[in-house]
């Protein structure tokens, strides 16, 4: 078989993988939104205009992230290689996904029961009254936004970020091959990122105090290395398996307890 032959399932593998996971991560941005106008006022220009504007948005964010990491990821060994051999019909990939299944659902629903217990026994009671007596977006407005943390939220901190820091991580300490001290380094910084990543939206319910600052840090950090962890051990798919489930536990069935 000629180099050109093997080389072109290869690519199309790749523009695959690209294409699905971009458009994933635009259908979590659009399917997040419900749950935000149910936490702060929508924007005042027509709804059809706002629409176009947050497609085109997570269109060029997302393709731009997918891509970058995808790249860099294939570097550093991470990207999505399990998904790319799925496409291009390798068995052992589905059958490494499926093995990882119970792993991921279990670890997500586990650290999200942690995150539920924090917050009712310790964050919960010491809340400024503002930010207690928020109302809590329904049910099936969860649901949705449990997509874009499972995909969109995945792309944009472990696929785009993570990988980052770790291809940064190596060339600043000349290896060839990430080690762990690199890849705990940058799932530790990511998940800071994603803990601050929720402050602008509590900053417009609440004043940023200490305290309030620490709870959102806490809350997003611990499952954001439980997230970089399966990334980095079993794939980005395992890792947005995981977000997904936890959120499904926090955003509908955690809801569901609060709302009883």
């Amino acid at each position: 078989m000629s180099r050109k032959a093997t080389l072109e399932p290869n690519k199309s593998a790749n523009l695959k993988v690209f294409g699905i996971l971009t458009a994933g991560g635009v259908l979590g941005s659009l399917a997040s939104l419900p749950y935000i106008f149910s936490l702060i006022e929508p924007p005042s220009i027509p709804i059809w205009q706002f629409l176009l504007l947050v497609t085109i948005q997570a269109s060029v964010q997302t393709a731009f992230v997918t891509g970058l990491g995808l790249w860099l990821g294939g570097k550093v060994g991470l990207g999505a290689p399990v998904l790319k051999a799925w496409l291009a019909g390798d068995p052992q990939a589905s059958h490494r996904f499926r093995v990882s299944l119970p792993i991921s659902v279990g670890a997500g629903v586990v650290v999200a029961g942690i995150i539920l217990l924090l917050e009712i026994f310790v964050f919960v009671p010491l809340l400024p009254d503002a930010l207690r007596k928020v109302p809590l977006p329904s049910l099936w407005q969860g649901f949705l936004a449990s997509f874009y943390g499972g995909i969109t939220e995945e792309l944009l901190l472990r696929l785009g970020l993570m990988t980052l820091l770790v291809w940064l991580g190596t060339k600043l300490t000349s290896q060839k091959h990430p080690k762990s001290s690199v890849m705990w380094s940058a799932i530790a910084l990511t998940a800071l990122i994603f803990g601050a990543g929720h402050l602008p939206i509590t900053a417009r319910l609440v004043p940023l105090t200490p305290f309030v600052v620490t709870r959102a840090l806490l809350l997003n950090g611990i499952p954001g290395l439980l997230f970089g962890w399966l990334y980095w051990r079993k794939g980005l798919l395992a890792a947005m398996v995981a977000h997904f489930w936890s959120d499904i536990v926090l955003h509908v069935i955690g809801a569901a307890l609060f709302l009883a």
